[in-house]
């Protein structure tokens, strides 16, 4: 059977979807990269937002049109907030819960197994790896989410907290990166709450992986400030953890924050930064910021725009709020105008940019690894572009000759000057010589780490 994967929404969602291709190819199936090739179609929706679920909806019907005689499944957080209305949009044959989706591959490839088809030969303990997978794995380490914010319907669509066995987890790193990836990146829906139903936490999770792995980069996905474990911030002092995290912040108003049922006050917020900056050498910070929350007064804004520059973030994702069906803020009054909202968000992007451009230009002229990505991209000028990422998760981009490989390398690149307008990468130029890592602090002792090593991808 040949299968085709596709995704919108989180990392999470990305995570599933490369786990799904690989049980597929692993239980003899065919993984393609076009939708039109398939004879079975999964599609990993999202509804963070009310755009989002309307999205998913679009997505459906376009990927219905692109193969009619497909078998649609369609999962993920709308089809498990809207089934009924999913399962009767044109083209879908199967609804997958977000409760059902540990048991998708089982569910799909029993009801479509024909009979007589032969499987594919299988290399024993191979790897098999998503089409078009990058040099960054996504790793699902728990899902649900025991918080309660007033604005999240994921908590619903997702359920309870659930972890998986750091022995699991240490697994599936160290077989991907036998394959050839040379960072993971450990990714939940409230990553923090890892390990609550096992008797342990991220930072006993973290340490795990760098103990028992030798997968170059380790990086963490988006990360609620609070629940952080005891001197979490020292797990940093192993180079192999990416000096990048994500810590939504949402509002910089103590009073729009209890209105969300956000866990912490804007000093409490500010403490943590301190003490993540005071650890962490080159600690780039990124934040979500939700704009036009239920009640939010020009005073609140004044406060969130004041705190927002106070703290300095590298990235923004800014968010303009609209009422989700079934979340408390959607029944909440003094929902905020349009047009006040709209003129909310302008300003905030103009200050987001702003900061970005302020980051970037404090590293140039520094020498960092970069994690090249490819394949790179031909230019009218016969050079072909490439992009990847520094440590702290700083966008570079290169220009090179035809026919030199750069993908999924880590090479020291120096960065140049910002690109774009405004600014929102660095323009790199690579050493004469591989960038060397410190060696890696396993817990038998250091380890020679390989920094070049091109994928092998089946």
């Amino acid at each position: 059977m040949k299968v085709h994967l596709t995704t919108i929404g989180c990392r999470l969602n990305e995570a599933e979807t490369a786990t799904w291709a690989r049980q597929f190819q692993m239980a003899g199936h065919q993984v393609v990269t076009a939708a039109a090739d398939a004879d079975a179609i999964i599609f990993n929706t999202c509804a963070v937002t009310t755009e989002a679920a309307r999205k998913s909806r679009q997505f459906v019907k376009r990927l219905h049109r692109l193969n009619p005689n497909a078998r649609l499944i369609v999962t993920g957080c709308y089809a498990s907030l809207e089934p009924d209305r999913v399962a009767e949009l044109m083209g879908v044959d199967r609804v997958v819960s977000n409760q059902e989706k540990d048991e998708l591959v089982a569910l799909v490839a029993g009801e479509l197994a024909t009979p007589g088809m032969p499987a594919l030969a299988m290399e024993p303990d191979a790897v098999y790896l998503y089409p078009g997978s990058r040099t960054r794995a996504f790793v699902k380490v728990q899902d649900g989410c025991r918080n309660r914010c007033t604005f999240c319907i994921v908590t619903v669509a997702r359920g309870d907290e659930r972890s998986r066995p750091i022995a699991a987890i240490v697994d599936e790193i160290n077989a991907l990166h036998r394959a050839g990836y040379q960072e993971a990146v450990i990714t939940g829906v409230h990553l923090g709450g890892y390990g609550h139903d096992l008797g342990e936490d991220l930072a006993s999770l973290v340490r795990a992986i760098l103990a028992d792995t030798d997968i170059p980069r380790l990086r963490l996905s988006s990360l609620e400030p609070w629940d952080l474990p005891e001197g979490f911030f020292e797990l940093w002092q192993n180079p192999r953890l990416m000096p990048h995290l994500h810590l939504p912040l949402q509002s910089g108003s103590d009073r729009i924050l209890r209105r969300m049922a956000r866990r912490y006050t804007t000093d409490q917020y500010a403490r943590l930064i301190a003490q993540a900056r005071a650890a962490i050498p080159d600690f780039n910070l990124t934040t979500d910021l939700i704009v036009g929350f239920p009640g939010e007064d020009e005073d609140d804004w004044a406060r969130t725009v004041a705190f927002v520059q106070q703290i300095g973030f590298g990235h923004m994702h800014i968010f303009t709020y609209s009422p989700r069906q079934g979340t408390a803020a959607a029944r909440m009054p003094n929902q905020v105008p349009g047009d006040v909202k709209r003129a909310r968000s302008r300003e905030m992007h103009a200050i987001a940019a702003r900061m970005k451009a302020e980051t970037l230009a404090r590293y140039v002229g520094r020498a960092l690894p970069v994690l090249w990505e490819g394949p790179g991209e031909a230019l009218a000028s016969g050079d072909v572009r490439w992009s990847g990422y520094t440590p702290n998760y700083l966008r570079v981009e290169t220009r090179q000759f035809p026919g030199r490989d750069l993908d999924n390398r880590i090479l020291r690149t120096r960065l140049a000057h910002p690109l774009g307008d405004p600014p929102d990468r660095l323009a790199g130029e690579l050493a004469d010589a591989p960038y060397a890592m410190p060696r890696a602090t396993r817990a038998a002792g250091p380890q020679p780490m390989p920094m070049e090593m091109t994928a092998n991808r089946k």
